[in-house]
Formats: structure tokens, sequence, C-alpha cells
């Protein structure tokens, strides 16, 4: 069984970029070679896309490969398939990874534990309820990477297919 996602790489420095084709190269299991372009948002870092076709879980890999670099913006989809949701993860120097599950429409499905849990803590006076869920949703890596999936659009897509 096969799906499909998208990782991008909102931004790199130059020398970080070799590191990243290689590191998607590992997960992907095929030579890979982005065509990198600038970063109009954040002056000397550049930017690429990458779609890619196999495994589930192949987002979560990619994402672990990645994740920690110094100065490294990125987001790794998966579309859902028929043993397993979607996923989406966003990554920022500044607030981390963040993960969710996403349905077929591309929506952010939260767990109801996690729900209860934040209901209970701000029942409590612990925490601010709006503010919980929005991170819940994604949404402080939504606010800081959104300038930079803007800045992206006319960038050249390639597409990879895993060796399975």
């Amino acid at each position: 069984m096969t799906t499909r996602g998208v990782l991008y790489v909102h931004s790199a420095p130059r020398a970080l970029c070799p590191h990243v084709e290689w590191a998607a190269a590992g997960v992907l299991g095929v030579r890979v070679s982005l065509d990198w372009v600038r970063q109009p948002v954040a002056p000397g870092m550049l930017r690429a896309e990458l779609c890619w076709q196999g495994a589930p879980g192949t987002a979560s890999r990619l994402a672990s490969a990645l994740r920690g670099w110094h100065l490294l913006r990125f987001e790794a989809t998966e579309e859902p398939s028929a043993n397993a949701e979607g996923e989406r993860y966003s990554n920022t120097p500044e607030l981390g990874i963040f993960h969710a599950v996403t349905g077929a429409h591309g929506d952010i499905l939260i767990p109801e534990d996690r729900l209860r849990a934040v209901l209970a803590r701000a029942a409590r006076g612990e925490v601010d309820l709006r503010s919980e869920v929005e991170k819940l949703l994604g949404k402080p890596w939504d606010d800081e990477l959104e300038p930079f999936r803007y800045a992206g659009e006319g960038t050249p897509v390639r597409w990879l297919h895993q060796v399975v």
C-alpha cells in the first residue's frame, strides 16, 4: 500500500541544503536532488518542495530525519490511505515540531483525550482554553509559517517515487 505526500522546506541555509537532500534520500530510498530557490521572506535562505509517493509513515520518517536542525523551517504532509489517517508535521526553529493527524479533507483531527485534558486544565484555571485549543490545531506554527508558504507560490515541484 502506498500514499503520497509533500515535503515543503520553507527555509534552509545554503550549507544545510545538501544535508536535507541526503536525509530525504535516506528515508525515500532514492537519490534526491531538489530545485532550491531563493526564499524572499528570509534573505540568504533557500526553499524547495518535494512530492513523494511511498509507504504510510513516510512523512513521520522525513520529519524525524529533519527535526532539530537549527534554522530549518519545513512541513511534511501525508495523505490518508486505506488503513491510515493523514499526517502533517510542521517545524520552526522557535517552536520546534508540531504533529497533527489529518482526515480525508485535510482537517486536523484532535483525539478526545487531548481535548478532555485541555478542558480539565482550563476548568482548574491552569491554562487559557482558547490558547490551548489553538496549540492543538497548530495555530502558532501556521502563524509563523504562513509568510513562508505564501512566498513559495510558483516554486518548482519535483515528484519522487519511493522504491518499496
